[in-house]
């Protein structure tokens, strides 16, 4: 019985001293007005010890503080320091309501902002959010290379302790050793680095490399010298690397924005004869109809504003169709066989077109806004980072490319076109409706335009000039792959994109627009027919 009892008093001390340890712990994490005081309107150097000190100690009031100070939403009353958003403000230390007249705001300066950024990334770390994990490690490792800073070590050894380091992402824990590696650079022994060096070696960032040859100048130890020489040579590999596959992907992504325009025309012209110079203003069409949804979503359907682009599709298609067709019915069938006629009668319908536009929505260009599914991009080596806008329209383009195949391959009205453009009369004789066939066809190539305009909206401006950008082009894409051959123009607008990126990034955008169409005459004089020629009864 003795024994018991002197277990279980035993017991109630341990107990005790527990929650007496946990209370003082709590109260010396605690955040402090002198130290909120001090971080608001502190001497900078003193507001950047005080933050390190708050970002590390745990303390929920303390963490706020200091997203509010990134922020900017911090304000001083006297001694008191104010979070304010809006018109409600409330005590930073003990998180009570309070008023916010006659407070001043708290200055920030770029110094400061700095080493907010990297307490924003500590705090970060180490939550549970895998994405912001991610982001938070790749902030600090950008922001230590360009500008080490000693008194954040205490942070990366924290993430990097064993209790934490699984919590960490592990492109996050990647980034996490590159920052350490950051200020081993500059402040570790020679086998620290050695270690930073080949660390930061797998980067492949400019910022990486203009460290490296900063430290190569700087540097005594031989072991190490040796080590940032191949460590240059390495970067200089990834950086050509990530400058050819970037070329790669900016040459395809330009060509897929030409191949959605120039697949309706590749059908009005390549297939009808028609030379259609309205087709730019039937890409506008679509453009500002994708306008006209994005306004009617984010006035009707807020919620659902994401998904504008996808509800813009049909209504475009079907906006530039109506429009192809109205051309057709009332001008062009008039006009078959004379493309001359065609041509100017096209004409003078773009600028009717352009001039409409100018009276409905104004001659200045309109806002856009692309969905955030579609914002930020795909980080693949070093610097090189691939938008999601384009490669969403590259995989658009492609989807694109093979409804209008299977449409023109599959479908009675695709064997209907085919056999009209082939033999008219013959097609007449057997019971085609030709002129049915023509309307039908006109505003498909018309509808695809429409298409090419949602796309272009997402990359560029939407004017009523929009469609000048991409006329030429267009009748390049098609007169280069060949006329009626939907395979010559993916050909042709692939080539013609890479060809004029990368003699953009030798010899500039004016020389490479040049250099093109020098190469588009002298193919065509040699090869009258394009890439892909009709044969037999076709030609």
């Amino acid at each position: 019985m003795r024994l018991r009892r002197v277990w279980a008093a035993g017991r109630r001390l341990w107990v005790l001293w527990l929650g007496l340890m946990w209370v003082w712990a709590g109260a010396a994490r605690a955040l402090t007005p002198q130290e909120a005081l001090t971080l608001a309107e502190g001497e900078t150097a003193d507001r950047i010890a005080v933050m390190g000190r708050l970002a590390t100690s745990g303390d929920p009031q303390a963490e706020a503080l200091i997203r509010a100070m990134a922020r900017e939403a911090v304000m001083v009353r006297g001694e008191q320091v104010l979070i304010v958003e809006g018109e409600t403000a409330i005590d930073a230390v003990t998180g009570a309501p309070a008023s916010a007249e006659g407070a001043t705001s708290a200055m920030v300066n770029n110094r400061l902002r700095g080493a907010l950024e990297r307490a924003l990334a500590g705090l970060d770390l180490l939550g549970d959010d895998a994405r912001r994990q991610r982001e938070a490690a790749l902030r600090l490792r950008d922001s230590l290379i360009a500008q080490p800073d000693a008194s954040v070590m205490p942070w990366i050894e924290n993430a990097l302790a064993s209790q934490n380091v699984s919590r960490l992402d592990g492109r996050a824990r990647r980034a996490v050793e590159e920052a350490r590696a950051a200020l081993w650079l500059e402040g570790g022994d020679a086998a620290q680095r050695v270690t930073a060096v080949q660390t930061l070696a797998h980067v492949g960032q400019d910022s990486v490399r203009a460290r490296l040859a900063q430290r190569q100048e700087q540097e005594s130890d031989p072991a190490v010298k040796a080590a940032l020489a191949q460590a240059l040579a390495q970067v200089d590999r990834a950086l050509i690397r990530a400058q050819v596959v970037g070329q790669l992907f900016t040459g395809v992504s330009l060509g897929s924005i030409l191949l959605l325009a120039a697949l309706g025309l590749a059908i009005t012209y390549g297939l009808m004869g028609v030379i259609n110079m309205a087709h730019g203003e039937l890409i506008m069409i679509g453009a500002y109809a994708t306008y006209v949804v994005q306004g009617l979503f984010r006035q009707y359907l807020p919620g659902a504003f994401e998904w504008y682009l996808l509800a813009a599709l049909p209504v475009a298609f079907l906006a530039a169709a109506l429009v192809g067709a109205v051309m057709e019915r009332g001008v062009i069938r008039w006009l078959y066989g004379r493309p001359l006629e065609t041509l100017l009668a096209t004409w003078g319908l773009s600028l009717i077109l352009m001039q409409g536009v100018r009276s409905v929505f104004g001659a200045q260009n309109v806002a856009v806004e692309s969905p955030g599914w579609m914002s930020g991009g795909v980080v693949v080596m070093g610097d090189l980072t691939l938008p999601w806008n384009r490669i969403v329209i590259i995989g658009f383009a492609l989807a694109v490319l093979v409804a209008v195949a299977l449409l023109i391959g599959r479908t009675r009205l695709g064997l209907f076109v085919r056999g009209v453009t082939q033999n008219r009369p013959i097609a007449a004789c057997m019971g085609v409706n030709t002129a049915r066939v023509d309307t039908y066809a006109f505003a498909l190539g018309s509808g695809i335009a429409g298409l090419a305009g949602v796309a272009l909206s997402q990359v560029g401006n939407v004017g009523p000039d929009l469609g000048q950008s991409y006329i030429i082009d267009s009748f390049m894409v098609v007169v280069l792959g060949g006329v009626g051959q939907l395979a010559g123009t993916v050909y042709a607008a692939l080539g013609l994109g890479l060809l004029n990126k990368f003699i953009e990034g030798w010899a500039g955008a004016v020389l490479a627009k040049i250099a093109v169409l020098v190469f588009i005459i002298v193919f065509i004089q040699k090869r009258p027919q394009g890439i892909f020629a009709l044969k037999g009864r076709q030609a």
